[in-house]
């Protein structure tokens, strides 16, 4: 599984939403990426990489894109 499937499985899972929704996919543009639902999701995507992401970047993970933007940060490339 590629970093890119990995990443965007954390998504899906997380927010239980189909892949195609992720593009353009923002911070509360589902129901379930809510304050809760943000935490849910650094913490999978902390588990998936193996990584403990800053509290900066936590905050900034406003959106799909902007997580991957994010990860390349600690070494993870898609």
């Amino acid at each position: 599984m590629t970093n890119l499937e990995k990443y965007t499985n954390v998504f899906v899972e997380t927010l239980q939403i189909k892949a195609e929704q992720c593009e353009n996919l923002k911070y509360q543009g589902v129901e379930l990426w809510d304050s809760v639902g943000h935490m849910t999701l650094v913490a999978a995507l902390e588990d998936t990489f193996d990584i403990m992401l800053d509290t900066d970047d936590i905050i900034d993970l406003s959106s799909y894109e902007k997580g991957m933007e994010i990860l390349k940060k600690y070494d993870i490339d898609f």
